[in-house]
């Protein structure tokens, strides 16, 4: 039976959670060298190792979860070591997939399945069938994400095989990714700026990834960019006397958000994102009920000066938020919590030197006053603050390779391209 025979039974039974794919066993190697000439750099045919064997995870079963969890581990210690790779936090990666705590599962359904070669687990991949994007684009397009793996096109093109057959199936005709889990959360392949490591809620990957997905006949649909600036370089004349222009006629005027009030705040934020972002592309609306589950954890990392509201005649219009940039921090945790990680995390978070750059992860303005200059008061009130914290370097983003007016705004502010990040797709 051919791989795509093995998948459909697998696919077809609810109980089945096993499938390898069988080659003629070769003489005994160890591990490292079954994938000797699979690299995705060669030009010759890869060799697939002995047996590629794929894992359904559910969800429910926390053994296979945090394998799954857990994989990237030897992909950034093992198999391709970085010193750049900021580990997850074990214990939120298990909220974030549980989909009796992440409210994103009420309108999506997944798969999951981590790659196994010579018993040991090497690669992993998710499939998402979210019904949002259908009913915000009207197109009949499925994700794929979490996906890691050693270099080896053999396992990889396994692994995208599994995804793109559970999405067919589904009756849906395009994929694209890596999103993790959709575009209002971890998004793209990094594909240019590995000499660093990455900012808060970003992706890294080895750069072997992108020779991995084109190996498959993925194709770029999408560049994504971030951006870094400094708060110590001079201002833009015209933007700086702007700003104080806009704020002596008094209409508009800016204001903290309120951490006590943070219920009230979120549903102005949601309010304001949902209009904002409604144009752009890979535009999906949040609920309610995610935005709140997504906000529960960033007040660890807000800092309360950076997390600013534009009114309008009193009414919320803007918002720019700018989180701490705790990787720095979460690289020495290693993925744990516990016994003592939260507390170093804390100790460093109140007393430590390591966090001194942030992210700006919202910055956006109501389609209806996107034409008043609000965002230049609320970006010159969020740099004041940045330089009055210290902080070496903001980053920017992500933005959207094509969203012209932003880009251009960022780069007459001195901002530069730190990163890019990018969305494949493939007709499934």
């Amino acid at each position: 039976m051919d791989l795509t025979g093995i998948i459909k039974n697998l696919l077809r039974f609810d109980n089945a959670r096993h499938v390898v794919v069988q080659k003629p066993r070769a003489p005994a190697q160890d591990q490292q060298a079954d994938f000797a000439g699979e690299s995705s750099h060669t030009g010759n045919t890869p060799q697939k190792p002995a047996s590629i064997e794929l894992v359904v995870v559910p969800l429910t079963d926390r053994k296979l979860l945090d394998r799954f969890l857990k994989l990237p581990w030897y992909i950034y210690r093992e198999h391709c070591p970085s010193p750049h790779w900021v580990p997850p936090l074990i214990a939120e990666q298990r909220k974030f997939l549980n989909p009796g705590i992440n409210p994103f599962f009420e309108h999506a359904q997944c798969c999951f399945w981590i790659a196994r070669v010579n018993n040991r687990d090497v690669g992993r991949i998710a499939a998402v069938d979210d019904a949002d994007w259908a009913r915000t684009t009207g197109e009949k397009t499925g994700y794929f994400g979490f996906f890691e793996c050693p270099d080896n096109t053999a396992v990889a093109h396994v692994l995208l095989d599994a995804a793109f057959q559970w999405l067919r199936q589904r009756g849906l005709d395009d994929v694209i990714g890596p999103l993790n889990l959709s575009t209002n959360h971890q998004s793209g392949l990094l594909v240019d700026g590995f000499d660093s490591p990455p900012c808060i809620e970003m992706t890294y990957n080895p750069p072997y990834y992108e020779n991995l997905l084109q190996s498959y006949g993925l194709e770029k649909v999408k560049d994504l960019l971030q951006w870094r600036a400094s708060a110590t370089g001079p201002v833009p004349t015209r933007m700086e006397k702007l700003a104080q222009r806009l704020k002596k006629r008094g209409r508009i005027q800016l204001r903290q958000m309120q951490i006590k009030d943070w219920d009230a705040e979120v549903g102005r934020l949601l309010e304001i994102y949902n209009d904002a972002w409604v144009d752009l592309w890979g535009f999906v609306p949040l609920s309610e009920k995610e935005l709140r589950y997504l906000a529960a954890d960033m007040k660890m990392v807000i800092q309360s000066e950076l997390a600013i509201i534009a009114e309008v005649d009193g009414e919320p219009v803007g918002v720019t938020i700018t989180i701490k940039n705790i990787n720095p921090l979460l690289q020495k945790l290693d993925g744990r919590l516990f016994p003592t990680g939260f507390i170093h995390l804390l100790w460093g978070l109140k007393f430590g030197r390591r966090v001194n750059s942030g992210r700006v992860i919202v910055a956006g303005v109501k389609n209806s006053c996107q034409n008043m200059g609000i965002g230049s008061i609320m970006y010159m009130e969020t740099r004041n603050a940045i330089a009055r914290l210290g902080w070496d370097n903001t980053y920017i983003g992500w933005t959207l390779e094509d969203n012209d007016e932003v880009n251009s705004s960022i780069r007459s502010l001195d901002g530069e391209i730190d990163k890019t990040f990018r969305i494949y797709g493939k007709a499934c």
